[in-house]
């Protein structure tokens, strides 16, 4: 077989791979923060593509103008100094590339880091994700409901996920909604979506978590705002309440399948704290001096009394 016809298979080949691969979701976007990061992704490949072209077409002509030819045994190349114009072109192009990129791809992570715009009068739909080993809880304290496995959304509405985790770290990740943020066991995160359009998405952890990594997944399903709400209140009416030891069996467990609740865990196991000092009011850091201070006086006392 020639190099030619190796080529050809070769080719072909990839193609018929490429065939049988799903779309990738994440250029797929269903919400105003998803699209951000997609066209974000297709400038970035854009950029990379045209820069490989003019790289293989000044490659093609420098292999075409100064390949090997036949010139006497005496040939001796004449001597050419080094251009500065060149140097200085070749040093300044990628520098401009590099900061034009960081300076798109900054601005766009402090976008998606808000409430999506055109959304900013509307009350958003807070709902705390937290992670075990290897399922999803949702709770959502505003209607007093908890789910596992997947959520539901009403669209034309900012939606909040309060991110935390009950094990190792997780990354929370919907494609076709928003990019992805960690879940920790210490902190809660914040990531901010909307869904503009009705349908069925896949969720699921994009961070290695251990041997369920892979199974967990949950659906991501929006509707309307008179269907979730009627749903909401289907859940409230038809489902048990959470209990403690029901919550704890729920976290022992390494696979479950779907389940609703009529209450939530925020209740008897609520997240971690959502700020830090740097965070605190003036009046907050006050009362966390007044007793840092009493806790130094008392343990003085004890000292002194020993």
């Amino acid at each position: 077989m020639n190099k030619k016809t190796s080529l050809m298979f070769l080719a072909f080949a990839v193609l018929a791979i490429l065939s049988g691969c799903e779309p990738l979701t994440v250029f797929d976007s269903k919400g105003p923060h998803a699209e951000t990061l997609s066209n974000t992704i297709i400038l970035s490949i854009i950029t990379m593509a045209f820069i490989l072209l003019i790289v293989y077409a000044l490659l093609a002509f420098m292999l075409t103008k100064y390949r090997a030819s036949k010139t006497p045994d005496d040939y001796e190349p004449p001597h050419e100094e080094g251009s500065m114009a060149l140097e200085i072109t070749w040093t300044v192009i990628p520098i401009i590339i590099v900061t034009v990129l960081a300076f798109i791809t900054v601005k766009t992570t402090t976008s998606v880091e808000t409430t999506p715009e055109g959304y900013d009068n509307t009350e958003p739909l807070v709902i705390y994700a937290s992670s075990s080993n290897w399922k999803w809880h949702f709770s959502y304290p505003e209607e007093g409901i908890e789910t596992v496995n997947y959520v539901n959304l009403p669209t034309d509405r900012p939606i909040e996920f309060k991110l935390y985790s009950y094990g190792p770290i997780t990354s929370f990740w919907i494609p076709q909604l928003n990019g992805q943020k960690y879940a920790m066991s210490d902190m809660v995160n914040t990531i901010h979506m909307a869904a503009d359009e009705i349908g069925s998405f896949m969720g699921r952890n994009s961070n290695f978590s251990g041997r369920g990594f892979a199974q967990m997944e949950f659906e991501a399903q929006t509707m309307t705002q008179e269907d979730f709400a009627e749903w909401v209140a289907d859940v409230k009416a038809n489902e048990e309440p959470l209990t403690e030891e029901k919550f704890e069996e729920l976290l022992a467990a390494e696979h479950v399948g779907r389940s609703s609740y009529s209450s939530t865990h925020l209740e008897f196991s609520p997240p971690p704290m959502e700020h830090s000092e740097m965070d605190m009011t003036d009046e907050e850091m006050d009362h966390s001096n007044m007793d840092h201070t009493t806790d130094s006086q008392e343990e003085s006392k004890e000292t002194h009394a020993h």
